[in-house]
This record gives C-alpha cells, sequence and structure tokens, in this order.
C-alpha cells in the first residue's frame, strides 16, 4: 500500500533538500532555489534498469525546450548519489546514462518519494511526474504503474498550458498547438546549465 501522499494539485509542492548529482558533482539542490522558474520533477524507480535510462535521457537530451519556457528538469529515485554518478559514468551504449544535462536527485532515505506518494511497499518510487509553477505550487502529477514511461512531448504541452493559463487567467485547449510564451530565461547561479 502507498503512503498517504502531501502532495495535492494547487497546494505547495512538498519542500526538499536533497543530495543529487548536477554535472558529475555531487550538489545540495532544494525546492526554494526554483522560485521564479518552473520545475518537472520526475520519479523513477531504481537505476542500472531498462526503461529508466531511455526517460531519463529523453529528458536530458530536450532540457534546453524547458530551459526555453522558464522551467528546469530534475530526476529523482531511491538510488544513492554514488550509484547516480556510477551509472552517469557507464556510455549509453551499455546501459548507462552517460553524460546528463539534468540532476539526478538521491532519496535513499525515501521520504521525497514519502511525500510526494510514489513510494512502493518494495521500496523503490513509482514513474511519477510533478510540474511546480514558479510559486512553488503543485499544477499537475501524473504517476504511472512501473513498465509505463512517460512523453517529454506530453510534459511540454502540460508545462505551456499551465504557463498559458498564468498569464491568460483562462484553460488552454488541448487541440491548440503549444505556444510560445516565454523568452530563455537567464539562470540565478547558472547550476544546471
Amino acid at each position: 500500500m502507498l503512503p498517504p501522499s502531501v502532495a495535492f494539485v494547487g497546494m505547495p509542492a512538498p519542500s526538499f533538500a536533497k543530495d543529487a548529482l548536477v554535472h558529475g558533482i555531487f550538489s545540495k539542490i532544494t525546492l526554494e532555489q526554483f522560485r521564479g522558474r518552473y520545475l518537472v520533477l520526475f520519479f523513477y524507480p531504481l537505476n542500472f534498469t531498462f526503461v529508466c535510462p531511455t526517460e531519463i535521457t529523453a529528458f536530458s537530451d530536450r532540457v534546453d525546450e524547458f530551459r526555453r519556457i522558464g522551467c528546469e528538469v530534475i530526476a529523482a529515485s531511491v538510488d544513492s548519489i554514488h550509484s547516480h554518478l556510477a551509472w552517469s559514468r557507464r556510455p549509453r551504449q551499455s546501459g548507462g546514462l552517460g553524460a546528463m544535462d539534468i540532476p539526478l536527485l538521491s532519496d535513499i532515505n525515501q521520504s521525497l518519494s514519502k511525500s510526494y506518494g510514489v513510494l512502493t511497499d518494495e521500496g523503490v518510487a513509482m514513474r511519477g511526474i510533478f510540474i511546480i509553477d514558479a510559486f512553488g505550487r503543485l499544477r499537475n502529477k501524473s504517476v504511472n504503474d512501473l513498465p509505463v514511461g512517460r512523453s517529454v512531448d506530453e510534459t511540454l504541452r502540460v508545462v505551456q498550458a499551465c504557463q498559458y493559463s498564468d498569464i491568460h487567467k483562462e484553460e488552454y485547449d488541448i487541440h491548440a498547438p503549444p505556444k510560445r510564451l516565454f523568452q530563455t530565461h537567464k539562470q540565478d547561479d547558472g547550476m544546471f546549465q
């Protein structure tokens, strides 16, 4: 049975301060450092598995598309930062991640997975994706069963839809093509570029 989530759409996203691997360097990441920008936080089950690297590398390879609209992307699992480092050092053609342009957050104590409601009885995170706005509010959440991956295109569309509704205070037509709402946002600290 999954633990009760404290992550509710429209409410402040559960805060965190976690160790992460950022461009091969161990760093601390907090939710608060993303104020003023959107954030896509996605969970995956475990390092060194079959589907996970395809998803993670797809988001990493396209992170500039998110950054152009004022959004950062973070991947999270219950693995240690040392496991993240080992996996990122393995080439993609050998089942690794290779160089990453997004942070890999370590939730080794499982507190973040619990607060976002994605931790399974087996102690791994389900494939949850959470879109947090520039004010730290959870705007969208989607949790898939372990074997079902996520779409980068759909995630981009939902971020743009949320941003559109922020500006225009109206609903976003799902059939409308995505609109470019923001110019490139300059990073405060340049940490993730």
